[in-house]
């Protein structure tokens, strides 16, 4: 599969990236006018919240494009579903690729469809090889469908279902059927660890250092009742110390890769948010160069 990524920016010059929120957009952009952008920064963008045809939120953007680095993460294409992505739904990611040449594009490997019915939700697979064909068949519709390889995100889990095998063999069984990447979302994981009981250190040592192209980072929440018993993946609290340890772990196994701080909730000022992505950064810079991993793209 070819790339179309924005030649002014590869994956070598993105360190810690934030989340593009609408209410920070004038803020950015200040930032980028008064020269006082962190080093590495660059920003995540959700692609279907571009789903327009025209106005300022492209237009934004377009602006945002020619300042730093800009991924796509895809929330709505279901890869695992039994029916394949939508095609009009692929339609619109590829126009938007097309235009904005994000430098890496991702999605998540789960489904969040059956038949006519869409759930606001991203759901874990059943890790069998029945639901591993429908992964496979549902990355390469959507890699065809929009010209691009993509990474692919591991889920949160909240119970395990009955399974033929662990999520890094089914993942990985995934990425090289496919010639996709691993997003890995260390939230996820640690999350995951807690909810179901799996070494998250022998998960991350399960996966071959070439595999990994992205890491996401979040705050989660407990369950308002069960409390510690569920952690809930909201996006919407500070990063926990657990989920940084996770995070330097994860750094010393695959190198420097680009990191991106998500916040959905309960959203700060920029500066602030610039502060907690600054940690991520400099884990990075701390990496030692023979850990050196991240692809170029």
């Amino acid at each position: 599969m070819h790339s179309t990524a924005h030649p002014q920016f590869v994956a070598a010059d993105m360190t810690g990236g934030i989340g593009l929120k609408s209410g920070h957009y004038e803020d950015v952009l200040r930032l980028y006018a008064e020269n006082t952008q962190p080093e590495g920064l660059w920003f995540e963008v959700h692609t279907e919240n571009y789903f327009v045809s025209g106005g300022p939120r492209l237009d934004y953007l377009q602006a945002f494009r020619e300042l730093a680095p800009i991924t796509f993460h895809g929330v709505g294409a279901s890869l695992g579903g039994e029916a394949l992505p939508n095609k009009e739904h692929l339609k619109q990611v590829r126009d938007l690729v097309k235009r904005f040449e994000p430098t890496l594009v991702s999605e998540h490997a789960v489904w969040s469809q059956a038949g006519n019915h869409y759930f606001a939700d991203l759901l874990p697979l059943p890790r069998t090889q029945q639901y591993l064909t429908q992964l496979i068949n549902g990355i390469d519709a959507y890699q065809s469908g929009i010209g691009r390889t993509i990474l692919i995100e591991n889920p949160t889990n909240y119970l395990e279902f009955k399974s033929d095998m662990d999520e890094p063999e089914f993942l990985v069984e995934a990425a090289l059927k496919t010639g996709a990447e691993i997003l890995l979302d260390v939230n996820n994981l640690y999350l995951t660890s807690q909810n179901c009981g799996i070494d998250a250190i022998d998960y991350i040592n399960r996966i071959p250092k070439d595999l990994i192209g992205e890491i996401h980072i979040a705050g989660f929440s407990l369950d308002p009742s069960l409390g510690k018993q569920l952690l809930i993946d909201s996006h919407d609290e500070k990063v926990s110390n657990d989920v940084w340890n996770l995070l330097e772990a994860t750094l010393n196994r695959f190198g420097q890769t680009p990191v991106l701080l998500e916040r959905d909730g309960n959203i700060p000022p920029l500066i602030e948010l610039l502060q907690e992505r600054n940690r991520a950064h400099q884990l990075l810079q701390a990496t030692q160069p023979e850990q050196l991993n991240r692809r170029i793209a």
